[in-house]
């Protein structure tokens, strides 16, 4: 069997140093609130399915030894850089085979979005999960990270990302997107989530 990999890229929950534009909108209590139980939940549902090996890559990189005695899952630090290049080499970090890389603020993500992806992954060479606002919760790679490198250049934070993104794989290159899912910048991205139900 093919091995599979799900990244989970994530910032050390620290009081204050966490969602910073959330906390603006919500206050600090309740943004790193609101961070910590997201990421405590998307590692303990990705971690909890056999069908791939669950990462964790970690910043600051001290974090990583912390969070390595705290989990069961295997978990590194992130790289320097700008975003790009952090997420460029965590894809390097991985032994061989398909893997997808995810945020950790993004509420309704489970493990049915990351076996969506590597079926996607199966007959395309790059898997994309779209945020709504231009940018992406999901990134994957059927067989390593790209030597066309997308995520150089890129406007990080805007509407532009995925397109950015996108214009920079090689033209022959197969991509796939799934499903659309909110990730939680901002407080009205708050608003507009716990509007799909209000049991949230």
């Amino acid at each position: 069997m093919i091995a599979r990999h799900a990244i989970v890229f994530a910032r050390e929950p620290r009081f204050g140093a966490v969602k910073t534009r959330l906390a603006e909108d919500i206050g600090k209590g309740a943004a790193y609130a609101f961070y910590r139980r997201t990421l405590a939940r998307t590692v303990r549902r990705l971690a909890a399915d056999p069908r791939w090996t669950t990462w964790l890559a970690v910043t600051p990189p001290e974090a990583a030894r912390r969070a390595a005695r705290q989990r069961d899952i295997a978990v590194f630090a992130q790289a320097g850089g700008d975003l790009g290049e952090r997420m460029k080499q965590a894809f390097r970090h991985l032994p061989a085979g398909p893997a997808v890389l995810v945020g950790s603020d993004i509420p309704d993500l489970g493990p049915r979005h990351i076996a969506r992806a590597f079926r996607r992954l199966a007959d395309h060479d790059a898997v994309f999960g779209p945020t709504g606002d231009g940018g992406f919760y999901l990134v994957g790679f059927a067989s390593g990270y790209p030597t066309s490198d997308p995520f150089a250049g890129v406007r990080w934070s805007t509407s532009h990302a995925l397109d950015d993104s996108l214009a920079k794989l090689a033209p022959k290159t197969r991509v796939a997107l799934v499903d659309e899912l909110i990730d939680i910048d901002t407080g009205s991205d708050l608003d507009r989530w716990r509007g799909r139900s209000p049991a949230r």
